[in-house]
């Protein structure tokens, strides 16, 4: 489904969270279907567990949402999320996962790049 930037910029004006406001906004230039995902209320986002993460088909991916720690992962991956559960953080440092934020992600993107990997919502 495409992504409407105009309901994407209303969405936004809502957030009192200037972290997420500033991940859909990056993300709106990138990646509109990332920008649409973060745009959801607050309780809609994604919530991931770390155990969940052993589905992915690919190396690296993108959480709009937070991780949280229940259960143990075998691979090592490349995340990306708005927010990591301290439990979590030490779980996929210890199986050697990379972890940045979403918006770290986002800012090392050069023009016309996009942040690579499946969304797991």
């Amino acid at each position: 489904m495409k992504a409407n930037k105009r309901k994407i910029n209303e969405k936004m004006k809502n957030k009192t969270n200037p972290i997420l406001a500033q991940a859909i906004f990056i993300s709106k230039k990138h990646q509109p279907e990332l920008a649409k995902e973060l745009s959801k209320p607050t309780r809609k986002q994604a919530k991931v567990n770390v155990g969940r993460l052993n589905e992915a088909k690919s190396s690296e991916v993108i959480i709009p949402g937070k991780v949280l720690s229940l259960g143990e992962i075998n691979k090592k991956l490349k995340v990306y999320a708005l927010g990591y559960s301290e439990t979590a953080k030490e779980k996929l440092k210890k199986a050697g996962c990379e972890i940045k934020t979403i918006i770290e992600g986002l800012k090392s993107l050069k023009k016309g790049e996009k942040l690579k990997g499946e969304i797991i919502k």
